[in-house]
């Protein structure tokens, strides 16, 4: 009993990809990337710390962000895992457990907002 070629040549165990391999060239290229600056975010956002109503916990609110509520949520996700904390969405505005006011300003600026507050 023969054990079959791997050069996809006849044989009980007929590799059908091998003749694909050729083909590979005549792909066509697939998109082109955009470019980082194509994509704008919001004119503005202020960063604040609060502690009220809380019970005495440390909450960062990233606030007139004037997103819809699908990408606040993405918005949410991506600052939640670069920092590492908690979060939710309130009233239209950003929540991050912890004090994040030095670091969440670079972070908006890379994500497109033009001008960032900090108070």
């Amino acid at each position: 009993m023969s054990a079959g070629r791997e050069d996809g040549g006849d044989g009980p165990f007929n590799n059908s990809f091998a003749a694909l391999k050729g083909k590979l060239g005549d792909l066509p290229a697939g998109p082109a990337p955009k470019p980082a600056n194509e994509a704008k975010g919001p004119a503005r956002a202020v960063v604040r710390l609060e502690r009220k109503a809380r019970g005495g916990k440390e909450v960062t609110v990233v606030e007139q962000l004037e997103l819809g509520e699908a990408q606040l949520e993405k918005w949410l996700k991506a600052l939640k895992g670069a920092l590492g904390c908690g979060g939710a969405v309130e009233e239209g505005a950003l929540v991050l457990q912890g004090d994040h006011r030095d670091r969440l300003p670079a972070l908006l600026t890379a994500r497109g907002v033009r001008r960032v507050t900090v108070g």
